[in-house]
C-alpha cells in the first residue's frame, strides 16, 4: 500500500509513549509498504540527517509546532466548541501540505496519529469521495474524552484543584462530540485497549474500531544478566509534565511513601522523566525522593529498580511503562488502572493494589530481604517477561494494523 502517516511530533528518537508507538508503527509498516510522513517539530527539535525516518520513509516533511499562549487557551475554552486538543496543533501550513500531497500522490490510506491531529483527518474525509480520495484511518492513542472525565473526577476531590477540574469538565464535554466526529468520519479506527474501544463504541459511531495495542521492542528492553542485587529503590518513569503522571507520583509521594518509609527507612523514590512540572516541587524537597528530569536512558533505572511502581489513578490507553518494566523483568506494583487494557494477573506478572495501605504493603513485600520475597521478585520478573514476549512484540502487532488498513480501503 501507499501510506501517508501524520504524527503530532517527530517519532525519532522514541523517548515517550506517543513517539514510541509512532516510530514502531512506521518502522513495521515500512517493511512492506511505501510510507510518507508529515510531522510537527517542537521548539528546538530538528530532523537529523542520519535519522532512520529518512530511510524508512520515501518522503518526510516537518512543520514547526504552532505556539498557543495561556490566554489563547482560556479564550478558546470559552468561545469555541472545539476542544483544546483540537486547536493545539492547528496549522495552515500543515493543512496545505496534506492537501497538496493527497492531490499529487495516490495514497491508499491517510493514517492520523491522535486526537490532536483529528482536524486534518476531517479535512481529508471532507474531500469529494472518488477513486482519488484515500481511506482515512484514525489511530486514537487515548480515548481523550474518557481521560478528561477521569481528570475532572480526580481533581474535584481537592479544592485546590477545582479550577483544573472545571477545565477538564468543559473539555470532557467538547471532546465527546469532537472525538465522535473523528470516529464517525473515518473508514477505520484503532484503539489501544479494550477499555478505550468500549468507550469509543459508546459514542454511537458506526465505524469499525479495532484494538491495536502498544508493543515493546524486546531486543531493546531486556533483563540484566546476571540480575543485579535487590536495592531499596522505588522507580517511576514517564513524561513528567503529563497530568496523569503528575497525579500518580504526587499520590505515591504523599500517601504511599510515608507508609513504606515507616517500615523501610532506607527506601528511596526515583521519579525519572523529562519536563518535571512545578507541581512536583514539593516532592523535590523530600530527602527520600529524587526527581531526575530527563535522562539518557531510562532502562538503567528500570533494570536496577528494587520495585517499579505504577501508581496511576487517571489516564487511559496501554501503559508503555508497564510493558517496559515487564520486558526488563522488573518486579512491579501497580494500581488496577495503571495496567488497564493489559491482561496481567495479580501475584502472577505483578502485584496490584489500589489503596495507600495495600500499595505500601505490596512494595514492602518486594523490598524485604527474605527468601520468600526474593523468590516472588524472581517469579514476577520472569513471568512478566514471558507475558510481553507472548503478547506485545511489535512483530505480532504490525500485521493486525495491516489488516485494518486493508479493510479500510475495501
Amino acid at each position: 500500500m501507499n501510506l501517508l502517516i501524520v504524527t503530532p511530533q517527530l517519532p525519532y528518537p522514541p523517548r515517550q509513549g506517543t513517539t514510541i508507538r509512532n516510530y514502531n508503527l512506521i518502522r513495521g509498516l515500512a517493511q512492506r509498504h511505501t510510507v510518507d510522513m508529515l510531522t510537527f517539530l517542537a521548539p528546538g527539535e530538528y530532523l537529523a540527517p542520519d535519522s532512520p525516518l529518512l530511510t524508512l520513509c520515501r518522503r518526510v516533511a516537518c512543520v514547526a509546532q504552532p505556539m498557543r499562549t495561556e490566554q489563547d487557551r482560556i479564550r478558546t475554552t470559552l468561545s469555541t466548541t472545539t476542544p483544546d486538543m483540537g486547536l493545539r496543533l492547528e496549522s495552515p501550513l500543515m493543512h496545505a501540505l496534506i492537501s497538496s500531497w493527497v492531490q499529487q500522490t495516490r495514497y491508499d490510506v491517510v493514517q492520523i496519529e491522535g486526537i490532536e491531529l483529528a482536524q486534518y483527518g476531517l479535512a481529508v474525509a471532507g474531500r469529494q469521495r472518488s477513486a482519488q480520495r484515500p481511506a482515512l484511518v484514525f489511530d486514537n492513542h487515548n480515548c481523550e474524552y474518557l481521560l478528561q472525565k477521569r481528570n475532572a473526577l480526580t481533581d474535584l476531590r481537592r479544592p485546590r484543584r477545582w479550577p483544573a477540574a472545571a477545565y477538564s469538565l468543559i473539555q470532557w464535554r467538547k471532546l465527546r462530540h469532537y472525538e465522535a466526529s473523528a470516529v464517525r468520519e473515518s473508514d477505520g479506527v484503532v484503539a489501544v485497549s479494550d477499555a478505550d474501544r468500549r468507550a469509543l463504541l459508546a459514542l454511537d459511531a458506526q465505524t469499525p474500531i479495532t484494538v491495536i495495542s502498544n508493543g515493546i521492542d524486546l531486543d531493546v528492553y531486556r533483563p540484566l544478566e546476571p540480575a543485579p542485587p535487590p536495592a531499596p529503590t522505588l522507580v517511576f518513569t514517564g513524561k513528567m509534565d503529563y497530568r496523569p503522571n503528575i497525579d500518580a507520583v504526587l499520590w505515591f509521594g504523599r500517601e504511599v511513601l510515608p507508609r513504606v518509609l515507616a517500615r523501610a527507612p532506607e527506601a528511596r523514590f526515583q521519579i525519572v522523566g523529562m519536563n518535571p512540572h512545578p507541581r512536583l516541587d514539593e516532592l523535590r524537597r523530600h530527602p527520600a525522593i529524587d526527581v531526575t528530569g530527563a535522562v539518557a536512558d531510562t532502562r538503567t533505572y528500570i533494570q536496577h529498580a528494587g520495585v517499579y511502581v505504577i501508581p496511576m489513578r487517571v489516564g487511559g490507553g496501554t501503559r508503555f511503562k508497564a510493558l517496559e518494566a515487564m520486558a526488563c523483568a522488573a518486579p512491579v506494583v501497580s494500581t488496577t488502572l495503571g495496567v488497564e487494557g493489559i491482561d496481567v494477573r495479580n501475584e502472577q506478572e505483578m502485584l496490584l493494589a489500589d489503596t495507600p495501605d495495600a500499595f505500601a504493603n505490596a512494595v514492602l513485600r518486594l523490598l524485604a530481604d527474605a527468601a520468600g520475597s526474593r523468590a516472588l521478585r524472581a517469579q514476577l520478573g520472569a513471568q512478566g517477561r514471558r507475558f510481553v514476549e507472548k503478547h506485545y512484540d511489535w512483530e505480532l502487532i504490525i500485521p493486525k494494523l495491516e489488516r485494518v488498513l486493508l479493510t479500510a480501503t475495501a
